[in-house]
């Protein structure tokens, strides 16, 4: 069977995927941001230093060529490295370059009629921004030129995209656990739901969920499972009551039809085929008066109404006795049965020894149908500080996996070997319910070919007035 992730598994996995491409989205946004500005920051800075440049132009018109010069390097290396140049429209300079650093520049091509650029370059592996303005002067047209590295930006973005990274793992854990919490939260309704149907049984329909009024969905899912209790706790009345009542009505004309057909077979003169027919009506009726019997018995179960007190006795006492019943027909089937008590001389409970002798007999019994000569079925019981335990344990041909979790189930006879036995397949279930009444436990082990073990766990007196 597939195994399927929780509901709060699969909330959290999906909380932390959309937050992680939220993350994602948001990084790449603020990225962008953050590059945009720098960049425009720097186009502001480039655009202020030709603003300067333009002036310092405008004032030099009167100096002469030397003092023009210097007073555009001294600008030059003030406002940005030395890398700025004034060229003229025939691409020749109207100044000395004022570093070598400007002079091996790539400065990009600009032409008389081009309006304001702002280009991104490469300069000895390293990247640039370069602004260039056309700029008149005394009639004649120059272009000016400023250039700023890169290199500050991309440290600024590369520190973000680590802390980002850096963040992230953080981020999406506390988010995946904040998403957990959450979806545990908002599902704790649904476990106490489950919890709370899980424990309703056949036998206590009559439980409802409790409902609060909160309007939501988990309110409409209570109120539907109420809705659906209500509907199968008639149902299932209804099928006990059907149960017990043709139980009941049958009984008569069964014990009547066997009662005839045992008085018929004491006529002397009847024929053998006559005599064959009315031998086997007396054998199908005490079969069914057998199975209404365990009708009755599992209808009384159902209805929890078991209508005897629990008193103090010796399950030692019962367990010899069941055994002493079973003998014969042990013998006769050529298996050994052997008992053994132990240390349990005396193992006091409270119980019913008619309903605990009758448990006894269908273990034994389903041991006895079960078995092969020359078989052995060995019968333990002993005691602990607080419980008393008996085995029933045979080596016949034992249970199979698939039909094991199913042994107790009402009229389950899957296994076609088990089948060919004569039995209703509901004395382990009425065993299973008397065990139930007296606070016991039973359970089974068993291996093909090689036999079965029936276990039951009783709590002494003792330990039951402890509690």
């Amino acid at each position: 069977m597939k195994a399927h992730a929780s509901i709060s598994l699969r909330l959290t996995l999906w909380f932390g995927l959309l937050f992680f491409l939220g993350w994602v989205c948001f990084g790449i946004a603020m990225w962008l941001n953050l590059n945009r500005t720098l960049t425009g920051e720097r186009r502001q800075t480039l655009s202020r230093r030709l603003d300067r440049l333009q002036d310092l132009l405008l004032k030099n018109q009167t100096a002469n060529q030397e003092d023009r010069n210097q007073n555009f390097s001294d600008f030059a290396h003030a406002t940005g490295n030395g890398l700025a140049e004034v060229f003229r429209t025939d691409g020749s300079r109207e100044y000395a370059s004022p570093s070598s650093a400007a002079e091996g520049f790539p400065w990009p091509v600009a032409h008389a009629g081009d309006s304001e650029q702002f280009l991104h370059v490469m300069s000895a592996g390293q990247p640039y921004w370069v602004m260039a303005r056309p700029f008149l002067l005394s009639g004649r047209q120059l272009v000016l030129l400023a250039a700023a590295p890169e290199a500050g930006n991309v440290a600024v973005l590369q520190q973000f995209l680590r802390g980002l990274l850096a963040s992230t793992p953080i981020l999406l854990l506390i988010a995946s656990a904040g998403g957990y919490w959450v979806s545990r939260r908002a599902l704790e309704p649904v476990d106490k739901i489950t919890t709370k149907v899980r424990s309703i049984s056949i036998r206590s329909l009559s439980e409802r969920l409790p409902v609060k009024a909160t309007g939501d969905e988990l309110q409409r899912l209570a109120e539907t499972c109420n809705a659906m209790l209500e509907r199968l706790d008639s149902a299932v009345n209804q099928i006990r009551r059907f149960t017990a009542d043709a139980s009941h009505e049958l009984r008569g004309p069964l014990s009547f039809t066997r009662t005839v057909a045992e008085v018929a077979l004491r006529n002397p003169e009847m024929d053998s085929s006559s005599k064959k027919a009315f031998q086997d009506i007396a054998d199908e009726s005490s079969k069914a008066s057998e199975l209404l019997e365990q009708m009755l018995t599992l209808a009384r179960a159902d209805s929890g109404s078991f209508g005897r007190s629990l008193e103090p006795l010796d399950l030692a006492v019962v367990v010899d006795d069941a055994c002493g019943m079973a003998e014969p027909l042990a013998e006769s089937r050529g298996l050994s049965l052997r008992i053994s008590s132990g240390s349990a001389r005396y193992a006091e409970i409270l119980g019913d020894a008619p309903s605990l002798r009758r448990m006894v007999w269908v273990l034994l019994d389903n041991a006895l149908k079960y078995t092969n000569a020359p078989g052995s079925i060995d019968v333990a019981l002993t005691t602990a500080s607080d419980s008393a335990t008996l085995v029933v344990r045979d080596s016949g041909i034992g249970i199979s996996d698939d039909d094991l979790p199913h042994i107790f189930d009402r009229f389950y006879r899957a296994d076609p070997s088990r089948s060919q036995v004569e039995g209703t397949g509901l004395g382990l279930s009425i065993a299973k319910w008397i065990a139930e009444i007296h606070h016991a436990t039973i359970s089974v082990m068993s291996t093909e070919s090689r036999g079965t073990t029936f276990q039951v766990e009783f709590p002494l007196c003792e330990s039951l007035d402890r509690n």
